[in-house]
């Protein structure tokens, strides 16, 4: 036996630490040469750790959450080439039951059918595991034992009342069913089910009946119970982020409505003749107003250094787009925004999308940005007061689109109408830059044949 030390390495350069997001393996499990055993988080990127050996999980770094210096150990593992099969870890517990009992699963049916015919109106219960309790007429190391439902110490039915001489059914329902009966309190026996088995329409059935007749579900909850969760990973980086952005800059927000009726014409013409482009949303047409409008407001694509009093106004868009994924928040970087057709941006935003909720970002496509752009779509309400992806100096926030009667001269007209936000540092930026930064860039959405104008 011997023992090696996976030590955490370099995983980018600047980087002293990472997050322990996920673990993949458990001590006294074992892992396999190049399985990965970790997910670790720095502040540019996630990396998957994979183990350089084959051997036994002996110890973990810490818990989710905790950091890890870089050359630090990670997982301490047990190697031996020649492991017997009496030495090897024991199944593991997040393995599905009925993998773990596949051998005995044709006996165990075949036992709790010929209980269920031997004992009517009784519910069918049949294990997915061997049964670890032995009593007569059980042989050593029988696997194949239908454990019948209830308290060994009780009945296997409730008594039948007095006026109950009906016959008792076999009831069925799935387990979600049968959970939520238990929650309620309601015996599943008492209802009548349309079909061959009682479903959550049959139940709500129940309820309503006996609720008109005064009934209270005993158990009934009507509120979930307190959750505590962790905040780490994606989480805790927004979170120290947005903290650090609100704490540190003194923002500013500025709206304007736009009318951006023959924008959207244009973009319906230009989906109906794309061929085999992407689709176009509003996205990479506002990204095409926003390079054109922004060497006229070069306060705007900068960057701040607060330690050093330094802004840094840069001469290329490298523009970030906020966007949503399961683990948050992630805000992926369309580097040299302004060299790029409306085509092109809308198949690199579908790209990067794709890559931050798939976690595959690479690290230069998450830093480094000048000027973010962030959108709700559909959901993006009347007027937001985003806030500001440090050390940058300014984020835009598109609104929903809505339609609405508008006066143009003396006549009333349908017009689609969107409010547009844009949150800047007051350190940098004052609000009359804001404001005309604004109308310069209504200018190329309500006339958007000039997007395509040099």
């Amino acid at each position: 036996m011997a023992r090696f030390t996976f030590k955490l390495p370099d995983i980018g350069e600047g980087i002293s630490e990472a997050e322990i997001v996920a673990w993949h393996v458990k001590v006294g499990e074992r892992v396999e040469e190049d399985q990965q055993v970790a997910d670790m988080m720095t502040d540019k990127a996630t990396v998957e750790m994979e183990s350089p050996v084959s051997g036994i999980v002996v110890e973990l770094a810490g818990e989710v959450g905790d950091q890890v210096s870089i050359g630090a150990a990670l997982v301490v593992i047990e190697t031996d080439a020649d492991v017997s099969a009496e030495e090897a870890p024991a199944l593991r517990v997040d393995e599905p039951a009925e993998l773990k009992a596949a051998p005995a699963r044709a006996e165990q049916v075949e036992v709790a059918q010929q209980y269920e015919a031997e004992n009517p109106g009784v519910e069918e219960v049949v294990t997915s595991s061997p049964s670890p309790l032995r009593g007569e007429g059980q042989g050593e190391g029988d696997a194949s034992t239908s454990v019948p439902p209830g308290n060994p110490a009780q009945p296997l039915a409730p008594p039948l009342s007095p006026e109950g001489e009906r016959e008792k059914k076999s009831v069925l329902a799935s387990p979600a069913v049968r959970a939520r009966a238990t929650d309620l309190g309601v015996d599943l026996s008492q209802i009548k089910a349309e079909g061959d088995r009682i479903r959550h329409s049959d139940l709500d059935a129940f309820l309503r009946y006996r609720g008109a007749q005064g009934y209270h579900a005993p158990h009934a909850a009507n509120a979930r119970a307190d959750e505590a969760i962790k905040v780490i990973g994606m989480r805790r980086r927004i979170a120290e982020n947005m903290a650090a952005s609100k704490r540190a800059i003194p923002h500013f927000t500025y709206v304007d409505e736009i009318d951006v009726t023959a924008l959207e014409a244009m973009r319906a013409d230009l989906n109906a003749n794309r061929g085999g482009r992407p689709k176009l949303t509003l996205l990479p047409l506002l990204i095409v107003a926003i390079c054109k409008t922004i060497p006229a407001f070069p306060m705007l694509n900068a960057r701040y250094d607060d330690e050093a009093g330094v802004v840094t106004r840069h001469g290329s868009v490298h523009l970030g787009m906020a966007t949503q994924t399961d683990a948050g928040l992630t805000v992926p970087v369309i580097r040299d925004a302004q060299d790029r057709n409306v085509w092109q941006l809308a198949t690199e935003i579908v790209r990067l999308a794709e890559a931050a909720r798939a976690n595959k970002l690479a690290p230069n496509e998450m830093g480094g940005g000048t000027l973010t752009v962030t959108s709700l779509g559909p959901l993006g309400g009347i007027a937001t007061t985003p806030v500001i992806n440090r050390p940058e100096v300014a984020i835009i926030g598109p609104n929903k689109i809505v339609e609405r009667p508008i006066f143009v001269g003396d006549e009333i007209v349908r017009a689609k109408l969107m409010n547009l936000s844009i949150s800047c540092d007051h350190r940098v930026v004052d609000g009359w830059d804001a404001a005309s930064f604004v109308q310069a860039l209504r200018k190329y959405l309500e006339t958007p044949v000039l997007l395509f104008a040099n």
